[in-house]
């Protein structure tokens, strides 16, 4: 089952805590700096621009003076065209000129000037500075820009006359104020709408985070097969969906282990009580001989000890999967670990009619490990392949050094497994076949036992099975040999 929640409450948080919130701050913030950075920086160019252009007007007109001046210091015609009657002919710039004698005496004046200029300031102002135009206003408040310059009359020269050029920048001021004020028009209307525009955005784009946190909080132990419908969602937060659902996956499958695992024990502790239970009743049932009796109690002995073992198989198996187990390693041969296997089994495979044998080739060679535990999980492999290979077969067990690991392996010629039954073979209470392990006191838990001490030493179980030829178990481990004297 799958589902696409609508947006559902979250828990009452302060607004500046809220994610939406962060985003579209963030947002704003960064948007208004990019704003205030693009129209500052062209308000910088603009201006830049324009005194550019006035101090290069300044320069051609100062420059036109001192080459009539130069060349053509008797056309007064030229010079009076050029100060008093081109100014005139323009209608949005104004600029105007004086020539003065070498006794600051006026020669020529632009008509209009003296209205627009003091004059006197206007001579103090460019005497302290050479051909670099400087800001001054007009007697009416309009800004100009001003330069003057000695120039030389006459080829060679004569004398100097003093040249005072005044230019009304009136425009560019108002140019500049106007962007100005679209400058602060835009800031505030940006301010306004980012923030509006941010939360929207960021609403919708943690809107599949809210859906995903929604199904986590639907999700309990009776539905765990919900799953997180994913498509459309941004790569990011697909890829997110994916993990969860493949968390759900586990979880679920983990769910049914246990409560498989739960089915188990209720169903294997139940058979030998009412075995036990069972047997008592008969027995008080009516009156019973002495060997009656004895016959009752060893039958009860017997499933008291089955039920003891199984506890005891499930007592490890807790404590072997508690984060808090440590292993207690010292330096185990691998050779005489098997072969004290071997020994131990040896009576029992020679009643079955079965060779138990160390391999020849089997290395000699020490690793840290866990004694005890190693022992429990080859003689669980060991016991389990005594119990399915046919009188004439052979149990073998053999170990080999693996740079950085070592391999364990216990094969035998036994029935073999089918391999529909192979993935589960390590599962709790697993039975290939139930009727046939019940009959050989098997309780199902031996491989889990063997799978959680590999667990526990870092490496892992493999088997390999193949019917009517044998099976193959082989035990990996991260555990660096030792080299023997």
């Amino acid at each position: 089952m799958s589902s696409k929640p609508s947006r559902s409450a979250w828990p009452a948080l302060p607004p500046r805590r809220t994610l939406a919130f962060r985003l579209s701050a963030a947002y704003s913030l960064a948007g208004l700096l990019l704003v205030i950075l693009a129209t500052a920086s062209l308000y910088i160019v603009l201006r830049t621009e324009l005194d550019r252009s006035t101090e290069l007007f300044l320069a051609d007109k100062l420059h036109v003076l001192r080459t009539m001046l130069r060349e053509r210091p008797d056309d007064e015609d030229a010079l009076r065209e050029e100060i008093e009657l081109e100014s005139q002919a323009r209608r949005y710039q104004q600029f105007y000129i004086r020539l003065l004698d070498e006794h600051g005496v006026p020669i020529m004046t632009t008509p209009g000037m003296t209205e627009q200029l003091d004059l006197a300031e206007l001579v103090g102002r460019t005497s302290s500075r050479s051909e670099r135009s400087i800001a001054m206003a007009g007697r009416h408040g309009q800004p100009f820009r001003i330069t003057g310059a000695t120039v030389a009359v006459g080829t060679p020269a004569t004398h100097s006359d003093t040249v005072q050029i005044a230019i009304d920048v009136s425009q560019e001021e108002e140019l500049l104020a106007r962007y100005r004020l679209w400058f602060w028009g835009i800031l505030l209307v940006t301010s306004i709408l980012f923030p509006l525009v941010g939360y929207r955005i960021a609403r919708h784009g943690i809107r599949p985070v809210e859906e995903i946190a929604a199904t986590a909080r639907r999700i309990t132990s009776t539905n765990l097969r919900e799953r997180i419908a994913s498509q459309g969602y941004p790569l990011e937060l697909e890829s997110l969906a994916g993990t969860f659902n493949e968390m759900l996956g586990r979880l679920e499958e983990s769910f049914e282990r246990i409560s498989r695992f739960t089915a188990d024990i209720a169903h294997d502790l139940r058979t030998p009580v009412n075995n036990i239970r069972g047997e008592a009743e008969v027995a008080l049932a009516r009156s019973r001989t002495v060997d009656e009796y004895r016959d009752v109690l060893e039958s009860s002995l017997e499933e008291s000890v089955r039920l003891s073992e199984l506890i005891g198989d499930l007592l490890f198996l807790a404590r072997a999967e508690s984060p808090l187990t440590e292993l207690h390693r010292e330096s185990v041969n691998i050779g005489e670990l098997l072969t004290t296997v071997r020994d131990y089994y040896e009576a029992s495979a020679t009643d079955a009619a079965i060779s138990l044998v160390v391999n020849d080739g089997t290395e000699r060679f020490n690793a840290q490990l866990d004694r005890s535990l190693m022992l429990r999980a080859v003689s669980n492999l060991v016991s389990n392949a005594i119990a399915h290979t046919p009188p004439g077969g052979t149990v073998t067990l053999a170990a080999t050094n693996e740079d950085a690991a070592i391999r364990i392996e216990v094969f035998d010629t036994g029935v073999g497994i089918p391999a529909e039954a192979l993935p589960r073979v390590f599962d709790r209470f697993f039975r290939v076949d139930p009727s046939r392990s019940k009959s050989s006191g098997g309780t199902g838990l031996g491989l889990a036992i063997v799978q959680s001490i590999l667990t526990l030493h870092g490496g892992s179980a493999e088997i390999t099975s193949h019917l009517g030829r044998g099976t193959r178990v082989m035990l990996r481990m991260p555990a660096p040999a030792i080299a023997t004297r």
